[in-house]
């Protein structure tokens, strides 16, 4: 019963961190107004929210592609300053964001590599939409390794909002982000 209580814990916290970085991902894609422009690519996130501290075991440093620790490190901090730091390495940096489990963001961007056979236990049930590139596909890949907690995308092709959690997704696209809290336009 305590290795439950463990995980719902952790769980439970790991839902609030994720609901801070997905709307921080929706509100990038709402004030962005140049989707559908030929030649242009909007704002690009893929953030893994992991249980450790060691996620060196699937992934690589993506060269001199870091978040700025120095203007924001925790993403609990302030929603306003993860959001805005999250603007500028969204439009210019490649690859993914590490959180750990605690909100801390990892300075170091990261690419995420294929699961090999042994790791994708499960991956019979996964079922990857046609609309899915390959940041998205990695990211439902990624979703099931032991480590991940959760992973979340933004489309820099579309604005879609994505959110993976063991090889499952609930996609917003676009026009249904924000839900009943949207404003109207």
């Amino acid at each position: 019963m305590e290795e439950l209580d463990r995980v719902r814990k952790r769980f439970m916290k790991s839902q609030g961190l994720m609901d801070q970085i997905r709307y921080a991902a929706e509100s990038l894609s709402l004030e962005f107004d140049r989707w559908g422009e030929p030649h242009v690519a909007g704002p690009s996130l893929y953030v893994l929210i992991v249980a450790e501290m060691s996620f060196d075991g699937f992934t690589d440093p993506l060269g001199a592609n870091r978040w700025p620790i120095n203007r924001c490190q925790l993403v609990s901090d302030s929603l306003d300053k993860f959001t805005e730091v999250a603007r500028d390495v969204a439009l210019t940096r490649d690859g993914a964001i590490i959180v750990t489990a605690d909100g801390t963001i990892q300075e170091q961007m990261v690419r995420v590599r294929n699961p090999s056979p042994d790791e994708m236990s499960g991956s019979d049930d996964i079922s990857p939409a046609d609309w899915m590139g390959t940041k998205h596909l990695s990211a439902l890949e990624t979703s099931l390794r032991e480590e991940v907690i959760w992973a979340v995308t933004l489309s820099e092709e579309n604005g879609r909002v994505t959110t993976f959690l063991d090889g499952t997704y609930q996609d917003y696209p676009r026009d249904e982000i924000g839900g009943r809290w949207r404003p109207e336009e």
